[in-house]
């Protein structure tokens, strides 16, 4: 039987999607930064933590996952995050803002307020460094009703 409160497990797991771009030059250096944002996090951090070992930076080969575009995917699991839940967001953000991308997702499993999903997305071509953030959520809730057999 699970226990409730602060013992509760969250789930946080989403991606982070880079540009698409003809130019080579420019691709370099927009996945050398997003590298360099993603590194440049701490692989100990306090709580509720966000490292660089919860991120996976992918490959440049076409074969290997990378076609036009990047994604960037990351994933942990938490003792109830949802209470501190603006403090991970902020975090996320200022990663975000280091960063080039077209959109990113972040979805949100909770044992008692259901699931959320997150998501920014550029309301231009792209977020460079240093542009503004723009989010809206997504909410549903899932309930599952057991009956006791006789």
């Amino acid at each position: 039987m699970k226990e409730t409160g602060m013992d509760q497990e969250t789930i946080v797991y989403g991606i982070i999607r880079d540009v698409a771009s003809n130019d080579p030059a420019f691709l370099q250096k927009s996945r050398l930064v997003n590298c360099d944002a993603i590194l440049g996090l701490t692989d100990i951090d306090a709580f509720p933590y966000l490292t660089t070992s919860m991120f996976s930076i992918p490959t440049e080969e076409l074969e290997q996952g990378t076609y036009q575009t990047q994604v960037i995917h990351f994933a942990g699991s938490y003792q109830a995050v949802e209470y501190h839940w603006e403090d991970w967001i902020a975090k996320f953000e200022q990663l975000l803002k280091r960063m080039y991308w077209v959109s990113a997702t972040v979805h949100l499993e909770t044992e008692l307020s259901g699931n959320h999903t997150f998501q920014w997305d550029s309301p231009g071509a792209y977020h460079a460094p240093s542009d503004e953030l723009y989010v809206h959520c997504e909410w549903e809730h899932e309930l599952s009703f057991s009956r006791a057999r006789p």
